[in-house]
Parts: structure tokens; sequence; C-alpha cells
């Protein structure tokens, strides 16, 4: 039996998860939803008839949905009842922001990393879990929106979204192929288990062998371990040429990440995929998906203890020291002062519940500094 599939949010990665859904077979009635009524019928009309002119024929429909409003949210889910839920929302993403600053703006406020941020893309997933909860619905439900420290936060509420999608599963074509350049082995030969946070899966891509935070690899060609015959700092230092790219010309590669595990998770098939946040976690693991969600799957010389460290480091590399069993979220000092500097923003501890009010005043400095640079208001340029 085909799934059916509503994506919330239809910016540019949900644009493109869409794209991508409508031709694959397991998948049945897609739902896309948003805010914006007239652009998700205009969005769902030429998905379709680029679906019609490839020789495929989806059963698309969108619906209007705001997530700040839960009850409303909730009502809406039960209505369509679907199997899977792709979170694509998120109140600002940070290469919108970076983006129209100069380049030297750019660089120090990317000093920061992500884990300051949190506030932006934690407060919609949360909101979006109650109203899943609120149900009483067994649908899965796949976030794009900074899963590696959403999902360990939220897993304290036992609100975490199922699987995350992204970040260290955007890395692995990437990693295979700068294997097999090295090898000199067919890139569909080349196989990984890495272990990583978003921080290591945004490093390497700029500045190759990562020095402030541990991974891990193995890699192997036809099923052998050849880990020891790389040298990793050229095999991460290819990866600065080939996968250097931000912002839009890069969600390519995350749409495909969310695809194939949507798919996977449609037609059952025990895939082995890389993702984020699988089950609450924090971090990216390699995962079997199945129908249910994904399973961390390790090798055998990484113990399940070991990955959680791993994944635990890196998140402080990223901005966050640790999450307490109340999902009350510490940041690290120093990204902090970035943040304050350029922005006059700051946060040293934040309650799920406080959230919100961080992520709107996160959002407002953001636009003040924009529109510092612009010479504009730059409401338009920070939407997401």
């Amino acid at each position: 039996m085909k799934v059916s599939v509503l994506i919330i949010g239809v910016g540019d990665l949900g644009g493109r998860v869409l794209d991508l859904l409508v031709r694959l077979d397991g998948i049945g009635k897609i739902i896309i939803a948003g805010r914006d009524e007239e652009y998700l019928h205009r969005k769902k009309n030429l998905s379709m008839f680029a679906a019609l002119q490839l020789g495929y024929y989806p059963d698309l429909a969108h619906v209007k949905m705001d997530i700040d409003d839960i009850d409303h949210t909730a009502e809406t889910i039960l209505k369509l009842k679907p199997d899977i839920v792709f979170n694509a929302a998120t109140r600002q993403a940070l290469w919108r922001v970076l983006a129209p600053l100069p380049r030297e703006v750019s660089e120090e406020l990317g000093r920061a990393q992500l884990g300051p941020w949190l506030p932006v893309h934690l407060t919609l997933v949360h909101k979006l879990m109650q109203a899943v909860k609120n149900t009483g619905l067994d649908c899965r439900v796949v976030n794009a929106a900074f899963p590696d420290a959403v999902h360990p936060v939220l897993a304290k509420w036992e609100l975490a979204p199922t699987i995350g999608v992204g970040h260290v599963g955007d890395i692995i074509p990437a990693l295979r192929k700068s294997i097999s350049l090295f090898l000199k082995e067919p890139v569909e030969k080349v196989e990984v288990l890495f272990v990583a946070q978003h921080y290591i899966t945004h490093f390497i891509p700029r500045f190759g062998y990562p020095v402030d935070a541990p991974c891990y690899l193995k890699a192997m060609v036809d099923g052998s371990d050849v880990t020891g015959r790389l040298d990793l700092h050229r095999v991460y230092g290819a990866l600065t040429k080939q996968l250097a790219q931000t912002g839009t010309e890069a969600q390519i590669i995350t749409a495909t990440s969310a695809t194939r595990i949507i798919e996977a998770m449609a037609n059952n098939t025990r895939e082995l995929v890389h993702a984020p946040g699988p089950n609450g976690l924090p971090g990216g693991y390699p995962v079997k998906v199945d129908a249910k969600g994904g399973a961390v799957w390790l090798p055998e010389t990484l113990s399940f203890e070991e990955a959680i460290r791993i994944n635990e480091e890196g998140q402080r590399a990223d901005g966050i020291d640790r999450i307490d069993m109340d999902g009350t979220v510490h940041f690290v000092d120093k990204p902090m002062g970035v943040m304050k500097r350029i922005l006059g923003y700051q946060c040293k501890t934040m309650k799920v519940e406080e959230s919100e009010g961080y992520a709107r005043e996160l959002v407002a400095k953001s636009r003040e500094l924009v529109a510092r640079y612009s010479g504009s208001s730059g409401l338009s340029d920070l939407l997401p």
C-alpha cells in the first residue's frame, strides 16, 4: 500500500523534496502545507505539470497550515491522517542571514557556529510535535530543522521527531567520491559508516581535516575494510573542492538525503543511510531505515556509548555545551560571545518554553544587522 506524505514548509528545500517524491514508487498522496495558500496552489500545479512532463502522475493536494496555531495544526493533521510528515519549516535559515552580509561580517558571524541559532529551529518543531501528539496518530515525522540538536532537546519531553535529514547525510556522497579517487576504485564499490555531528559536516567541506571535534569513519570497498589505507587529511581535504557550496545550491543534497529516507520508510526497505537525530539522539549516525524510522547501525569496533560521546563533543564545538534532563540547553561562552558582539544577542541557558522568545529576538536582530549593511529594511531577505 502506498503511503501518504504531508510536507510542511515548501520553500527551497521542501519544494525540491516535493519534486523528487512525485517520481518515486511507494508514495501515494502528497499534501503540501504552509501559510500562503496562493503560493501553495502555484507550487502544487508546477510540480504536477513537471511530473506529467516526465510521465509521472502524482496525487497532489495543498492545505493552509500555520504551525504557530497548535490546535488547528492538530485538527488538520488528524483530518489528513498522513503516514509520514516531512518538516522543512523554520523561523529562519542561517544562510539567509549570512548571504546578504559583507564577506568579513558573514565569516565572523559564522564563527558562532549553528548552536546559538537553536531557538529559530526548535520553536516550530516543538509546536509541530505537540500538534502531532495531540492527534493521537502514529505518523512518522521526518525533520530538516537542525535535528542534531532539536531532537535531543525534544526527546527530554518525549516529543522528538522520528528521524532527521541532512548534515551527516549531506557529506556522504562527496566522502565516498573522495575515497574512490584516493584508492582509484569505482565509487559504486565504496561504502562508509560515518558518525559526526553537524559541526564536523560543516567544517570538513570548508577546512578539511577536523581538529576541534572528533568523528568516526569506517570505509569499505566491496565490503572489505580499507580505512587503514586512507590518508584522512587528503580524503577530507579533497572535500574543500568538492562540497564547499552554501545556500540554495547545496539544498539539492539535503533534498536527496530527505527523499532517500522518506522512500526507505515508505517501502520499508531497511536501507542503510546516514541521518541526524534518529530516535532523539544527538548528532548523526549510520542508520537502517524502515517503516518505523531509523535504527542506529554501528560497526563492531564502535560502541553506542562512544558514538554518543563523539556527537556530544561535536555538539560542544557547535556551540551547545549540554542539554539537561528537562531539556534546558546550556550554550558555550565563546560562540555566544560572537553573537553578542555582532548581533547584540546573548543567551547562556534556555528552557524549551523560552525558545520562542529567543527565536523572535534572533530574527529581529538579524534583520537589523542586514538592514545596517544593505541600507534597506532587510525584512524580505530574512523570511524563511
